[in-house]
């Protein structure tokens, strides 16, 4: 590891003279659970390392307003992963939490980090996506909001701008009865990254929408608004073709952890997987 200056500021406008006395070439610190590992690997280096923690600007717990649920950007996996909101409002996305990395790094690693490392196979984007979340970001002047959908640019590529930081992530709490489900497949059981992975979403007027994780530069969202896949009437063979089809979305590719074929293959087993729980969680709240 290549030494590196280290500040704790106590103020977003501290961060910020901060980052530009370095000409902005510096890492934000939420959790690090990413960020230690590879700046011990010497995968990156940065001159300078600016902890967050101690800002107030910056969310460090849940709240509810109005119809959103706010996820500070300080908040760990582990506080996220027991909170009753989101036990209520976002099962899925509890399921995608308690999959990532040990209890250990569920206590330091955070939401915020994870969105910001925008890998393909981060567990918590699909359910992101699926529940419309949006991201607000921070500048010494200046707020925005955007949708996932253009915070999520590719791979470790993301929608901050020079001096932003990322504030808080808000979901809108489900209007229309909904269920959702989050699967994945890895090569172990344990502490693995996503092989690829599925979050399916079915609304009781029949829509079914599933948010695809590791099968392209970017999750992606596919929809059946005919109602075929949740149709007692449908055959199988017509469910299948369906989910086969909605799947042509995915670019898998050939990696360490599988091949593009196994993939695409794996994708259909766990949408149908998926999608059958989601039906009978959607079944329990009728």
């Amino acid at each position: 590891m290549k030494q590196f200056s280290y500040f704790t500021p106590a103020t977003l406008a501290e961060a910020t003279e901060v980052a530009k006395g370095y000409g902005f070439d510096v890492s934000y610190l939420a959790g690090g659970t990413d960020l230690i590992v590879r700046l011990k690997n010497d995968h990156i280096h940065r001159p300078a390392i600016i902890d967050l923690k101690k800002i107030d600007e910056i969310g460090k717990n849940i709240s509810q307003k109005g119809d959103r649920v706010v996820i500070g950007a300080l908040v760990t996996l582990s506080t996220l992963e027991e909170n009753e909101w989101v036990k209520a409002h976002f099962p899925a996305l509890r399921e995608a939490v308690s999959t990532i990395g040990s209890v250990q790094i569920r206590n330091r690693a955070t939401l915020a980090g994870n969105i910001c490392n925008a890998s393909p196979a981060a567990d918590s984007l699909p359910p992101l996506f699926i529940y419309g979340a949006e991201i607000t970001l921070i500048a010494e002047h200046a707020t925005r909001t955007i949708p996932i959908d253009e915070f999520v640019l590719g791979p470790g590529k993301n929608g901050l701008n020079q001096g932003e930081i990322v504030k808080s992530i808000s979901l809108p709490i489900p209007g229309e009865i909904q269920a959702a489900c989050y699967d994945r497949l890895t090569r172990r059981r344990g502490v693995d990254l996503a092989t690829i992975s599925v979050c399916c979403q079915v609304f009781n007027s029949g829509t079914v929408r599933f948010a695809v994780g590791a099968a392209a530069p970017v999750p992606f969202i596919v929809s059946d608004h005919s109602g075929t896949l949740t149709k007692a009437a449908s055959g199988e063979d017509e469910k299948q073709a369906m989910i086969q089809t909605l799947m042509q979305s995915a670019a898998p590719i050939d990696d360490v952890r599988a091949s593009k074929t196994y993939r695409q293959a794996m994708l259909t087993v766990l949408a149908r997987r998926t999608l059958g729980r989601a039906i009978v969680s959607l079944k329990n709240k009728r």
